[in-house]
């Protein structure tokens, strides 16, 4: 259940990296990302601290370059399944960068950002599956111009730029799991 912006299963951390979309009744495409802080490692605190404004660049070599990044997801799906939302779906989240999707830009505008927990090259777990097909259902019964063939991966947005979430992320899966989820509605 979606009220408010905010999906009642999932915790609730606001982050400050996320402003008014243009349009807020065009959320038309739901992006899927990958990612893990150290690069590899999972469970620890820092992509929280990332999308909260709170990393701390000295906490590990790899994360100077992240020194002032202001970035931000709708949702991060943890290994485990813990599901956590940052941005109002109404809000827009920080978490395409430069991108296109059928000719438009600013793909941030129009999109729903949901981050898993993992790696290009790891494989995600049936947990993160099934939360992320179970929230895309949601997602699909509360804006009607998203649809479960306007979900797509980062890579696909930002091609030369970026590669999650990866060969790792099992498309054929993702969408079987969604469209059982689907069906059952009734």
């Amino acid at each position: 259940m979606i009220k408010n912006g905010w999906l009642e299963q999932a915790q609730k951390r606001e982050s400050p990296h996320a402003d008014e979309r243009p349009d807020p009744s065009d959320i038309s495409v739901l992006v899927v990302h990958g990612i893990s802080l150290p690069a590899g490692e999972f469970g620890g605190p820092y992509v929280d601290d990332l999308f909260m404004g709170t990393l701390n660049p000295n906490a590990h070599p790899d994360f100077a370059i992240l020194d002032g990044l202001r970035v931000s997801a709708h949702c991060f799906i943890r290994r485990n399944g813990e599901l956590i939302q940052y941005v109002p779906f109404h809000r827009r989240a920080w978490h395409a960068g430069r991108s296109n999707y059928c000719g438009r830009r600013r793909c941030n505008d129009f999109t729903i950002g949901i981050e898993l927990e993992g790696t290009d090259t790891t494989p995600y777990t049936n947990e993160q599956y099934q939360c992320l097909a179970q929230v895309a259902r949601q997602l699909i019964d509360h804006y009607p111009a998203l649809t479960r063939h306007r979900i797509v991966g980062h890579e696909h947005i930002a091609p030369v730029r970026k590669t999650d979430p990866g060969p790792a992320f099992d498309w054929k899966r993702f969408k079987q799991l969604l469209n059982d989820n689907l069906t059952k509605k009734v």
